[in-house]
């Protein structure tokens, strides 16, 4: 899908940090629609191993801020382009997603993110409990009597796909266009200079040498806290594992997406039959992916809730990722108060979904050194400014 490197270039126009799906995904749009192709794309592990391959896959645009909103809806605009652009497969298939609502203050948002949403031109409607049954007769709404379904938001664009073949996709796109992709390469520092006008980077350092670049792109999930460190940034990002695991595959019979923020469940099936399944972050900060049995139990049991019928079913894998999360639920991108420095991070558990918009915002942020205005709410400087852009009403399981 893409060729191997056995040296690194003495310098590079750009160099990116992370070889997942947002940093891919910028080098591709450089390359492609900035004409920037001296690039190297650096990963310590693989490409596509971090968040890019240890999510659920799910596509939506249902937030709650007037920021968010534009943001997710203009990336599933371009989801829907994607497989054409990469003349590659990548299984998306828009499936409509419900968030189901257990309480009334649970109802009141959802009329809330639904009129939001509205406004903005995207697909929402608070729905009730009928409703509820009519689309979703699969489900036992009363939730084993612990938590009926009084409602729930229904998003008719939500969507999945594959997330491997999103990285490939990307990952191929760019290298057809000479961005070169460094896998099993760590960095250990990054170089600043100061002329009076503040820090500026010049150059990355290396295990496998030290690169000269005048602008680096931080897009990594879990060790962003580290690099922000090497340009003497700091964040209020904290780092938990976000846990999911996949079924055996059984006959189709789940076309919806169902989120349930009480229950902490999300679900979907996939094209080959498997149920993949996530819940909320767990509950303390820690730098690992390890699974844990007990994550395995507690959303087993929240999924016999909603569908006593899989009692039998049995689970065949379980994965985690590093979430970053940060107090407001929004990301962090853009420039810095280091010259040459952008980030791209703070995704929480809703990178995925967000790939192809980052890849477009940030390929212009570091083109032109300025922010797209689409990620103007996202700043690392709101945070400073006390202005925050609170998502965490719309973040469904991720608090």
């Amino acid at each position: 899908m893409f060729a191997a490197h056995a040296q690194l270039r003495p310098s590079y126009d750009v160099v990116i940090i992370g070889a997942g799906g947002h940093g891919l995904a910028s080098a591709y749009y450089l390359a492609r629609d900035h004409g920037i192709r001296n690039i190297a794309v650096l990963d310590k592990g693989y490409l596509g191993g971090g968040n890019t391959g240890r999510n659920t896959t799910i596509i939506r645009s249902n937030y709650l801020t007037a920021e968010g909103v534009k943001f997710y809806d203009e990336s599933v605009r371009l989801w829907k382009d994607l497989a054409q652009d990469f003349d590659l497969n990548l299984f998306y298939s828009t499936r409509g997603h419900f968030t189901l609502a257990h309480t009334d203050a649970a109802m009141r948002t959802m009329r809330w993110r639904a009129e939001v949403n509205k406004h903005f031109g995207v697909q929402s409607e608070a729905i009730d409990a009928q409703a509820v049954a009519d689309a979703l007769p699969m489900m036992d709404l009363s939730c084993g009597g612990r938590a009926p379904v009084l409602g729930a938001l229904y998003h008719a664009p939500g969507a999945i796909a594959r997330h491997d073949a999103v990285a490939w996709g990307y990952g191929r796109g760019a290298d057809r266009r000479g961005v070169e992709i460094h896998q099993q390469t760590a960095v250990r520092s990054i170089e600043l200079e100061d002329r009076g006008s503040g820090p500026s980077v010049v150059g990355v350092v290396t295990d496998r040498g030290r690169i000269s670049t005048r602008k680096v792109l931080c897009a990594v999930a879990g060790a962003t806290p580290q690099l922000l460190a090497m340009v003497g940034l700091k964040s209020p990002i904290y780092v938990h594992p976000l846990q999911a695991m996949v079924s055996e595959p059984l006959k189709p019979w789940l076309d919806p997406i169902i989120v349930s923020g009480s229950l902490h469940v999300y679900v979907s099936q996939t094209a080959r039959g498997e149920l993949v399944m996530g819940a909320s972050l767990d509950p303390y900060e820690l730098h690992s992916t390890r699974s844990t049995f007990d994550f395995a139990e507690s959303l087993s049991m929240h999924m016999l809730e909603m569908f006593p019928f899989l009692s039998d079913v049995k689970i065949v894998r379980q994965w985690a990722g590093l979430a970053d999360m940060t107090p407001d639920f929004a990301p962090i991108m853009g420039t810095t108060p280091v010259r040459g420095f952008y980030l791209d991070s703070g995704w929480g558990t809703w990178g995925f979904k967000a790939t192809p918009v980052c890849g477009k915002t940030m390929s212009y942020t570091v083109a032109s050194d300025a922010n797209h205005p689409l990620i103007e709410g996202f700043g690392l400087d709101r945070f400073r400014r006390y202005a925050l852009t609170g998502e965490k009403g719309a973040a469904a399981v991720g608090h």
